[in-house]
């Protein structure tokens, strides 16, 4: 239980940091600072992880109507309501930069993975879960359900901080590069929480 309420300390912590964030880019228009362009590393990473976050807000939802165990409700409710959050900040970013929040271009194009297998079964995405997969999770309950979702969050996670990883070495807002840098280090943290919460279960991430 205090792993959970850590975790969801140092999510409220990234949020405040974002916060600011948000009202540092708004703020940067007479600045001189230079607005990026609609193909560049941080539209990309702003519009790909809005919907890679969406897709983990769905599924924690899900989750909290399939178990009733608290820590993992807990945990779902937290990962919900900071992606739903970051979420906001993104597509806001986009619209203070006056881009499009939708590309022609394959996703993961800014990461120069555009040509990757994408797109399968709505995995558009590194860590993605399938329609498949959203859909069986709806079906399952109880432990069942608690073990699939840990282990589908689990992938989500190591696609997301890879992709983060990503901005961090090729946004060139300081604000935004930061964020990323925060959900490297928050989704770290929860990723060791759910293998130990996978191990009390009796189950392990999926390779």
């Amino acid at each position: 239980m205090r792993h959970v309420g850590w975790v969801a300390g140092a999510a409220a912590a990234v949020l405040v940091a974002a916060g600011a964030v948000t009202y540092a880019v708004a703020s940067d228009g007479g600045s001189g600072t230079k607005v990026p362009g609609a193909e560049s590393a941080d539209a990309g990473f702003a519009r790909d992880m809005a919907v890679h976050h969406q897709q983990a807000v769905e599924m924690s939802y899900i989750v909290r109507d399939r178990t009733k165990n608290e820590e993992v409700r807990r945990l779902a409710y937290d990962i919900a309501q900071t992606q739903a959050n970051q979420r906001g900040m993104l597509l806001g970013w986009l619209d203070l930069w006056g881009l499009p929040k939708v590309s022609a271009e394959p996703p993961m194009t800014w990461m120069g993975m555009g040509d990757m297998a994408s797109g399968k079964d709505g995995a558009l995405m590194p860590g993605m879960a399938t329609n498949t997969e959203l859909k069986k999770l709806g079906t399952l309950d109880g432990k069942q359900a608690e073990i699939f979702y840990l282990q589908l969050m689990t992938a989500h996670h190591k696609g997301g901080i890879h992709m983060a990883e990503g901005c961090v070495a090729k946004c060139t807002v300081g604000v935004e590069k930061d964020l990323a840098q925060g959900m490297v280090d928050a989704q770290q943290s929860e990723i060791q929480l759910m293998a130990d919460m996978l191990k009390e279960r009796g189950a392990q991430a999926r390779s």
